[in-house]
This record gives C-alpha cells, sequence and structure tokens, in this order.
C-alpha cells in the first residue's frame, strides 16, 4: 500500500519536506505573518505528498492528472514563496534557495512520472478538463473501453478483513 513511498518522486517530495521544515523552523514564533505563511508552505508541500498517494492509488489516466495538476499548483506556488518571506523580512530566506533547487529537480521527476500514466485507462471527464488527448469534447464512451476496469479495484469483498 505504501509502495509510492519508495518511488523516486516521493522521495524528492519528502527531501523537500525535510528541507522545508528545517528552514522554516527559523521563523520567529512572535512573527504572526511569517508563521501564517509558514503554514501555507507546509501545506503546499503536505498537499503535494497527500497527491501523490492519491495518484498511485488511481489507475485511470484522469484522476492521475488531476492530481497532477494540483500537485504541480502546489510546487509552482513553493517555488515562489521565497519572495514572500523576503518580503515580510525573514532573514535567513537565502536558505530557500536549497528548495528552489529541488523543486527543479521535482519537476524534471514529475515529468517523467506524468509520462508513464496509461492514457488508454480513463473514464470521459464531462467537464473535458482531464480528458487524454484525442478525445473530442462530445466523445460517448463505449462500455468495451473500460474493460480494463476491475471490479475488485472499486469494491471491498466484506470477508477481507
Amino acid at each position: 500500500m505504501d509502495n509510492y513511498r519508495k518511488s523516486p518522486i516521493f522521495q524528492k517530495s519528502e527531501e523537500i519536506f525535510q528541507t522545508l521544515r528545517t528552514i522554516t523552523s527559523l521563523i520567529p514564533e512572535d512573527d504572526e505573518i511569517l508563521q501564517d505563511i509558514k503554514h501555507q508552505i507546509m501545506g503546499n508541500i503536505m498537499m503535494i505528498q497527500a497527491k501523490l498517494a492519491a495518484a498511485h492509488g488511481a489507475q485511470l489516466w484522469d484522476i492521475r492528472m488531476e492530481n497532477a495538476a494540483i500537485i504541480r499548483k502546489n510546487a509552482r506556488e513553493l517555488m515562489i514563496q521565497n519572495h514572500t518571506l523576503k518580503a515580510f523580512g525573514f532573514r535567513e530566506v537565502k536558505y530557500y534557495d536549497i528548495v528552489r533547487e529541488q523543486l527543479e529537480e521535482f519537476r524534471l521527476l514529475f515529468r517523467e512520472w506524468v509520462a508513464g500514466f496509461d492514457p488508454q485507462k480513463y473514464i470521459v471527464d464531462e467537464w473535458v478538463l482531464f480528458n487524454p488527448p484525442g478525445i473530442p469534447q462530445d466523445y460517448e464512451q463505449r462500455s468495451d473501453e473500460l474493460d480494463f476496469l476491475d471490479e475488485d479495484d472499486f469494491y471491498e469483498d466484506e470477508n477481507d478483513d
């Protein structure tokens, strides 16, 4: 169940998490604004990790892409949060360059990870945002296109404890 934790992309996210935790521990406890920024920063990295886990657990291309989009959003926010820290007087902002380097490494792993998603395993997204390339907006999916679905993936056996 925790196989995703061994993946290179999750390992990199864990490295970023640890770096951010160290840097944000330098934020003065009595600075409410910087403490709020700290919570935003840590929220972003925790969301990345949660969505990596969710994408790992999903076999559907559209669900994996939706999680990937959220990961991308949070990573991009992390990439620029050093400017916010600097604007509000965080004296140790220079250390954030480490995070930016780690995020660049994460981005390269992300690209490789997303390229591994199987576009043949999808359910049409009625909002059309997360349909695989080549699927028109008015596409009517046939039931035989869903033969990759395994009911065991969706229903727990009551005898399985």
